[in-house]
């Protein structure tokens, strides 16, 4: 049995932060900030809307697409590390809001590779017959954990949300995920972390004094291990699908940093025309950022039936990981 993508879907805040904004709050610029990273602008929830109203719209924008109702649901997946509450899980709430049955409904923490994690195990469960449909979905809200005084890292973060119905493709049907792959690397994790509000450094005065429950990266090192890592999934995904790199018709990166991605296409011989490229729009919005760019390209018809789709993402953790299909 083959896994199929039935439909996609996202959702942005209205609110956008321009780089001229950022201007005024930390000593950057436009120019540095286009230059070195790709974004012009990014999006920003409000203070009084979490997770899981961004992954509500964009699940269903998806379950509309699929053409499946709530209640066919047999799984839920979210990939976040900005959930809800540190407990019930933002999937529960999502289940709750979306009137779905008493499902399976849980969160994995896989950074900026939550989207690949999610598919990759609601493929996993579809075709071992545990679940017919299922929902992956990646949600966050990156700036409510951003350190708006670190002009290294403020410039970098966005909103949003972007999900994928997945199910059990027609016996002749040749579309589908073809191939998944995932990796992990922990001892790694200090270079990108957020170090408070766990169990290792409980909240306290001091930590938020010092503002240890903010996004903290060593970006230098972080940009290195992401070139090194991405292309080693993305060549992991076209090996075990047995597609040809020649065959390839787009990629869809994770939206980190407009420098990685070039990278990666010129590694795999692609134009950028052949690359679906969000980053100037939304900035690095992690886990939500595949499937939203993923969404874009299916809605306005760059991505068509038959085409090979390999999706390719690294995040904290170290984590890292692709999806090959045939859409």
């Amino acid at each position: 049995m083959r896994t199929k993508i039935l439909g996609t879907g996202s959702f942005v805040p209205e609110k956008v932060l321009t780089n001229f904004d950022l201007e005024k709050i930390v000593d950057t610029s436009d120019e540095w900030i286009r230059t070195r990273t790709g974004i012009i602008e990014r999006r920003i929830a409000d203070e009084n809307t979490p997770s899981s109203e961004l992954a509500l719209k964009a699940s269903e924008r998806a379950l509309d697409m699929a053409k499946i109702s709530p209640d066919q649901l047999d799984l839920i997946i979210v990939g976040t590390v900005t959930p809800d509450y540190m407990f019930p899980s933002t999937a529960c709430i999502l289940q709750d809001k979306l009137g779905a049955r008493k499902i399976m409904a849980y969160d994995q923490s896989a950074g900026c590779t939550g989207f690949i994690y999610a598919i990759r195990q609601a493929d996993a469960f579809i075709r071992s017959g545990m679940a017919k449909y299922a929902l992956a979905v990646g949600v966050e809200e990156l700036t409510k954990i951003t350190n708006w005084t670190d002009r290294s890292t403020c410039v970098l973060f966005g909103d949003g949300a972007g999900a994928a119905v997945l199910g059990p493709a027609d016996d002749e049907d040749e579309s589908g995920i073809l191939a998944t792959y995932a990796a992990a690397d922990g001892s790694l994790g200090d270079l990108l972390i957020q170090q408070a509000g766990g169990s290792a450094m409980p909240a306290s005065h001091e930590s938020v004094d010092k503002n240890l429950h903010t996004i903290y990266m060593n970006g230098n090192e972080v940009f290195k291990h992401a070139v090194r890592s991405m292309e080693e999934a993305a060549l992991k995904g076209l090996e075990l699908s047995g597609i040809p790199m020649e065959k390839l018709n787009w990629l869809v990166p994770h939206q980190a940093n407009i420098r990685i991605i070039d990278f990666l296409a010129r590694r795999l011989k692609l134009p950028m025309e052949q690359v679906v490229v969000t980053i100037d729009k939304y900035g690095n919005t992690s886990a939500s950022s595949i499937p939203i760019a993923l969404d874009e390209a299916v809605r306005d018809g760059r991505i068509k039936e038959g085409d090979y789709v390999l999706l390719v993402a690294f995040g904290a953790g170290f984590t890292w990981g692709s999806v090959m299909i045939r859409w």
